[in-house]
């Protein structure tokens, strides 16, 4: 698969609700699905959140969590991946 992948890393500080809300506002999914996925990033310390086929929309989208973190004082890091 080419692109791009953006993954939200586990810390100790993040409330998993606001895990889920980033998930859910930024990634697009059901509040199900996002809290399936928050758990799994819990567990095993990172997942795929969505993949992108341009490297600029994978950027956009790792700033637009990392500053919607930072300005409600978590230390959320989301990071991208070239797909192999």
């Amino acid at each position: 698969m080419s692109g791009y992948s953006v993954l939200l890393l586990d810390d100790n500080q993040t409330p998993m609700a606001f895990v889920v809300d980033v998930i859910q506002r930024f990634f697009g999914k059901d509040r199900k699905t996002a809290e399936e996925i928050m758990l799994h990033i819990h567990k095993h310390g990172a997942t795929v959140c969505g993949n992108f086929p341009q490297q600029e929309i994978a950027e956009a989208k790792v700033s637009e969590v990392t500053n919607f973190a930072r300005q409600n004082q978590h230390p959320l890091q989301c990071i991208m991946l070239k797909n192999k």
